[in-house]
């Protein structure tokens, strides 16, 4: 850290330093009766709920801090200074939706969702090198199923039902990733899980129907009702990747164990410690009627998506309240039940019906979640009984994503990158945004980011934030240095923008301009130009969604 930058850090570190209250009329708003149906829906609830604990709701974010929001939210970075311009300068009633819908149509969205996806149904791939480039692979094709509009539901049938062929020892036969990218994805998926039942059966479980089923793997599951044996029964969906152990006598020669469609050969499970073989079910106990025709994962994909299944509407619906609020009506997210029931068990039936009728658009949700007066809520406590972050009577403050941080520094530097799909490999001055997402994880729980001390380093003097801070190699910053008809205070606004998508307080413009003005500890005023830009790209305030 630059020492003589400590006094002006902690200054913008302040709450002060924050967005103020300016109460904006919104109108109506919304995209769609379905959109409106949505956030009424979530606003009635909520609503009901703060009366009856006598909670008093934040007042609603400015454009600012709303623009900001949502930018990050929807496409992974911060807005650029002329969008968050023109989004405050606009006086139509329903900017807030129309700028939504502007958002998702753009391909920032689909490489958002599809990395928030993919590390939720493969957590474990950013750290292996060979796992890491399996998960790329499929991050990727789920990029381009959302970009064509593809529904997450069909997302899910195109994968458990892809036809994977398993080779010796558990090899998954990968192919030509050229030839065939979305067929080489389904293959990556598989052999990212290492082709194994209990893998597959377990990431299933809890990443599609939000049930941590893999605690019962190896004994009966401590505080849910679930058993090893109900455990080995879901994982014999994908029993054809296991052959069955030979039996009969000992013998020499070329027989080859057989593989199975629906069963599965688990040992110690049997009487004794002995092995035995058990059919597929579903978590409720049932089973299909098994035909020669029907792989058991297609059967698996009609039961997982099947009106009457409980599980993956509300599943999908609380990930995604998770991913807006940094907190679930269900959290932790994937172990639901009597232990750990829903803080709003009818919003989360609404919305999850919601989902379902939408044919699991995740747009159509998304649209009624950023819709409702609950989302558009100021982050700021201004009122003692806003403090329970799962009565969501205030917007939850969120640590920012290593993807979201480089993306948003790049936005704020004037780095030229657009929103190729192809930047996660993006190298600026030795910096990647892979190099970010490795260091900076997506948060299991976004509410309660702590700061390594690897991480501010990093972000403290990176070559990235080191070059555009430079008051003569940075790019924006040498351009509003360099701008004659910019006063002091104009420039120390501009930067408050692009840093932080908000004008300065007039405490906050008086008291830089005179640091600007004297030049800073160095007596040059370019210099403590830079000095504040830095200050704000570190400070708390950037690196956290609120």
């Amino acid at each position: 850290m630059r020492p003589a930058l400590a006094a002006l850090t902690f200054a913008l570190f302040a709450p002060a330093g924050f967005a103020a209250d300016l109460k904006v009329a919104t109108g109506d708003g919304g995209s769609g009766k379905v959109t409106r149906k949505i956030a009424a829906a979530i606003d009635a609830r909520l609503t009901a709920d703060w009366t009856a604990r006598q909670i008093t709701p934040a007042p609603l974010a400015d454009d600012h801090e709303f623009c900001r929001r949502v930018y990050l939210d929807l496409i992974g970075r911060i807005p650029k200074v002329a969008e968050v311009r023109a989004f405050a300068d606009d006086a139509d009633p329903d900017k807030r939706l129309k700028l939504v819908d502007k958002l998702l149509a753009k391909p920032g969205y689909a490489t958002q969702f599809a990395a928030a996806v993919r590390a939720s149904w493969l957590p474990e791939t950013i750290s292996d090198q060979f796992k890491s480039f399996l998960g790329t692979s499929y991050e990727e094709y789920l990029r381009r199923r959302l970009a064509a509009g593809v529904s997450l539901g069909a997302v899910i049938r195109e994968t458990l039902t892809a036809e994977v062929a398993v080779g010796p020892r558990g090899r998954i036969n990968l192919g030509n990733q050229n030839q065939d990218p979305d067929q080489f994805a389904m293959q990556a998926f598989y052999q990212a899980l290492e082709a194994k039942p209990e893998n597959l059966g377990a990431t299933v479980t809890r990443a599609f129907l939000g049930v941590k089923l893999e605690c019962a793997q190896c004994h009966d599951h401590p505080f849910a009702p679930y058993k090893r044996e109900q455990f080995w029964q879901f994982a014999a969906f994908f029993g054809e990747f296991t052959p069955l152990p030979p039996v009969g006598p000992s013998f020499v020669g070329p027989l080859q164990p057989q593989y199975t469609k629906n069963r599965i050969s688990v040992p110690g499970l049997g009487k004794g410690g002995a092995t035995r073989q058990v059919s597929a079910k579903y978590l409720d106990g049932s089973a299909p009627e098994w035909t020669e025709s029907r792989n058991p994962r297609q059967e698996l994909a009609d039961w997982v998506l099947a009106k009457d299944n409980p599980y993956f509407a509300r599943n999908v619906t609380n990930r995604l309240w998770h991913h807006f609020f940094g907190v679930g009506l269900i959290d932790p997210i994937d172990e639901p039940g009597e232990g750990n029931p829903p803080s709003h068990p009818e919003l989360l039936d609404d919305l999850a019906a919601a989902f379902h009728a939408a044919d699991f658009d995740l747009r159509v949700l998304i649209r009624g979640i950023v819709a409702s007066k609950a989302y558009q809520l100021t982050s700021r406590i201004t009122h003692p009984t806003q403090s329970d972050t799962r009565r969501f009577a205030r917007m939850n403050l969120k640590g920012l994503t290593g993807a979201q941080i480089f993306n948003s520094f790049v936005t704020a530097t004037g780095t030229r990158m657009g929103d190729s799909p192809n930047r996660a490999r993006f190298t600026i001055g030795g910096d990647t945004q892979f190099a970010f997402q490795t260091l900076f994880p997506i948060p299991a729980k976004p509410i309660e980011s702590q700061t390594s001390i690897l991480q501010a380093l990093t972000v403290m003097n990176g070559r990235l934030v080191a070059d555009q801070t430079d008051a003569v190699r940075g790019e924006v910053l040498g351009a509003i240095a360099d701008a004659p008809f910019l006063t002091t205070g104009k420039k120390i606004d501009a930067l408050f923008l692009t840093a932080v998508c908000r004008p300065p307080t007039a405490e906050e413009r008086e008291s830089l301009a005179s640091y600007v003005d004297r030049g800073g500890p160095s007596g040059d005023k370019n210099k403590a130009l830079a000095d504040v830009f830095w200050v704000l790209l570190n400070s708390t305030e950037f690196l956290f969604n609120h």
